[in-house]
């Protein structure tokens, strides 16, 4: 039995899954990212694609970016395998599916998806509900970071081997974060073994997005703002390379929306890409 109240994700995790599957449906192939275990997850009704923050034009910039920031993670941790790491830690994992649509790789590591307790938990029922279970190799990190309770000592507690080197990933969570607790974050992540990796996104002045993609950005500023959410942290480039080096990493490279364009987007003729200047990447090395 599971003594954890199910809580079905938030909306903007919800939002971000559904991109994931918009996508495929949308857009032309080829998919940069070919993922609806979100949307079998959440099980919307069958008009979810006439909502409102679904639409197909005026997402097209921001799903880009989503599937992107994704690939460019699966890409980075595929990597990191080849190089004899075998721990990946998801922090804020949301309805990640990287173990679900990619058994054959994410069974090769021990992946541990660290999130509150309500969302997990209903996570891993509905992962049983659809028959993806949850393989030895998955382990849900419950963490109450209302509580205080530390994510690392949680980790540890799952099986997290600290003197082994890891992949750590944070997507779509350091703008709803303060600066202090975006710099304990890369603290704590400098501090484990040497050769682990961390990668995550932050989000740039709002002023500095481009003019065709403002509009959204302040429409999700005002939404996050509404759900008692709202944006508190923006980094620009090299002041998110300067956090991370001062906490202890060996190197830092910002990964921009050209990066991820030239790689993942180059010969489109449909113009679909992530914006430039809105969230972008950072990648360190302890």
């Amino acid at each position: 039995m599971n003594d954890q109240q199910e809580v079905a994700p938030d909306s903007t995790a919800a939002r971000v899954a559904l991109w994931r599957a918009l996508h495929v449906h949308a857009d032309a192939v080829p998919h940069v990212l070919e993922d609806e275990v979100g949307r079998q997850l959440l099980a919307p009704d069958a008009s979810w694609r006439n909502r409102g923050d679904m639409d197909p034009q005026f997402t097209r910039p921001f799903r880009a970016s989503i599937v992107a920031r994704a690939r460019f993670i699966e890409d980075l941790v595929i990597e990191q395998i080849g190089l004899g790491v075998g721990q990946y830690v998801i922090l804020g994992a949301g309805l990640d599916s990287f173990a679900q649509r990619r058994p054959e790789v994410a069974s090769r590591l021990t992946v541990f998806e660290v999130d509150p307790p309500g969302p997990q938990a209903w996570k891993r029922q509905r992962l049983i509900e659809l028959g993806f279970g949850v393989p030895d190799w998955l382990r849900f990190v419950s963490v109450d970071f209302e509580a205080g309770e530390s994510w690392r000592q949680r980790l540890v507690a799952a099986g997290f081997d600290e003197s082994k080197p890891a992949v750590v990933v944070s997507t779509g969570v350091s703008m709803y974060l303060t600066k202090e607790a975006n710099a304990a974050t890369l603290r704590e992540v400098a501090a484990l073994a040497r050769g682990s990796t961390f990668a995550m996104t932050f989000l740039l002045p709002l002023e500095m997005a481009s003019p065709d993609v403002r509009p959204g950005l302040d429409m999700a500023e005002k939404g996050a703002r509404a759900s008692g959410t709202p944006f508190i942290s923006f980094f620009t480039p090299q002041q998110i390379q300067a956090m991370a080096l001062e906490a202890g990493f060996g190197e830092a490279r910002h990964v921009s929306a050209v990066d991820l364009t030239q790689r993942y987007f180059a010969g489109r003729t449909d113009g679909l890409r992530p914006p430039e200047n809105a969230e972008e990447l950072l990648v360190a090395r302890t």
